[in-house]
């Protein structure tokens, strides 16, 4: 019998060991967290983009959450334990499926755009495509949100399976504040599982 489960990893062990495979050249990996972020750094990290009259600012960020999937089998336990059976990860299930996190801030200039204020409501578009390394989009996300406060977090699922192994990919995203402009940013990542295989292997040998 399998069963599909998602991670935050169930074993604490997993975890910790392929959480430096998610860090890649062009974006860093948070410790602990397993996203990607454009532009790296910590949540109030942004890109930023002015109106052409200077009286608007807009603020953007994603997180690209790459949302490893795995299978679980039974396998016996020790022949002293009581348990019977224990369920453990299966390699050979294991998948990817992405989620994406935009962050904004909206700003209007009150003085001379030495004073702004973040203040009522806003039309926010977010978009990301995963483009594979000939460059062909596997996977697309679009969100309107109306009426979102000047400043806000929106996750928004992917709904597409990737396949481990199936080589580097690039994340483009853009974060639209409706007659304010659109910011753009990418990050890549790498689909391999082999951390993730290593890891769950351990841990399966283990009574």
């Amino acid at each position: 019998m399998k069963r599909t489960r998602t991670a935050a990893l169930a074993l604490a062990a997993a975890a910790a060991a392929v959480a430096p495979a998610l860090g890649q050249a062009s974006a860093t990996a948070a410790p602990g967290t397993g996203y990607l972020q454009d532009p790296a750094g910590g949540e109030h990290e942004m890109k930023s983009l002015w109106t052409k009259d200077q009286k608007h600012k807009l603020e953007g960020q994603v997180r690209f959450h790459p949302g490893i999937q795995y299978g679980t089998v039974n396998r016996p336990s020790h022949p002293h334990d009581p348990r019977g059976e224990r369920q453990v990860p299966d390699p050979d299930t294991l998948a990817w499926e992405p989620s994406y996190e935009f962050a904004w801030a909206v700003s209007d200039v009150l003085v001379n755009k030495g004073l702004t204020t973040k203040n009522g409501t806003h039309p926010i578009v977010v978009h990301a495509v995963l483009r594979d390394a000939k460059g062909v989009a596997r996977a697309e996300v679009e969100k309107k949100l109306t009426g979102q406060p000047a400043t806000g977090r929106q996750k928004v699922a992917g709904g597409k399976r990737i396949a481990c192994d199936t080589g580097e990919y690039t994340v483009e995203w853009s974060v639209t504040r409706t007659h304010y402009g659109t910011l753009t940013g990418s990050l890549r990542w790498d689909s391999g599982c082999e951390r993730y295989r290593k890891a769950f292997s351990s841990e399966n040998g283990r009574a």
